[in-house]
């Protein structure tokens, strides 16, 4: 119904976003990684999908049109709504879907908050065969440096969600080696 928005962010916090459209602020719940990049007054756009229930209209917004097709892959997993199918996007990237689907560690989705091992398992058996490798798996089919950089950071006392998160922040273009990623991360929790 609405497959995307533009606008104004005029606030945000860990899970939504309030984007001017129009003169109309529209409530936007969105990955961690949206939300803490937003900042108030700048433009924004999100390709979206909007839940209707019987007492609510709940749109989520994402930065790219395949983050938002795994959010609907997801929402097709008998048990899991939309605010589980976010948080999972929020704490696992896309790649690790994939390797965990590809790779058959079905306890990779045990790490997302709401889900338990009956969970992870029924996630992992919808999303396989649906997931295809992709060139970023096949380039990645090494050792898993993000991984290494999570047992690192939960090993020096943070938590998943947190380690997750600060993993999530990395820019885009950091180097892949295991040492320069963990640093980066720790600067996250200064």
């Amino acid at each position: 119904m609405i497959a995307s928005i533009s606008g104004k962010v005029l606030s945000h916090d860990d899970e939504s976003l309030v984007v001017d459209v129009g003169g109309v602020g529209l409530r936007v719940y969105s990955t961690r990684e949206v939300c803490s990049q937003a900042r108030a007054g700048e433009p924004i756009f999100l390709h979206t999908h909007l839940v209707v229930r019987e007492d609510a209209l709940t749109l989520f917004g994402f930065e790219s049109e395949k983050e938002r097709d795994f959010f609907l892959l997801l929402l097709g997993v008998n048990g899991i709504g939309p605010r589980i199918a976010l948080a999972t996007l929020s704490t696992l990237s896309i790649d690790a879907i994939r390797r965990a689907v590809l790779s058959e560690q079905p306890e990779v989705f045990s790490r997302v908050p709401g889900i338990g091992k009956k969970g992870a398992q029924r996630v992992f058996l919808h999303l396989q065969g649906r997931v295809g490798e992709g060139e970023a798996f096949a380039a990645s089919s090494a050792p898993d440096i993000d991984a290494m950089v999570l047992e690192a950071l939960t090993g020096l006392g943070y938590s998943v969600v947190e380690a997750q998160t600060a993993i999530q922040s990395l820019p885009k273009d950091a180097p892949e080696d295991v040492e320069t990623r963990l640093m980066l991360a720790l600067q996250f929790f200064s």
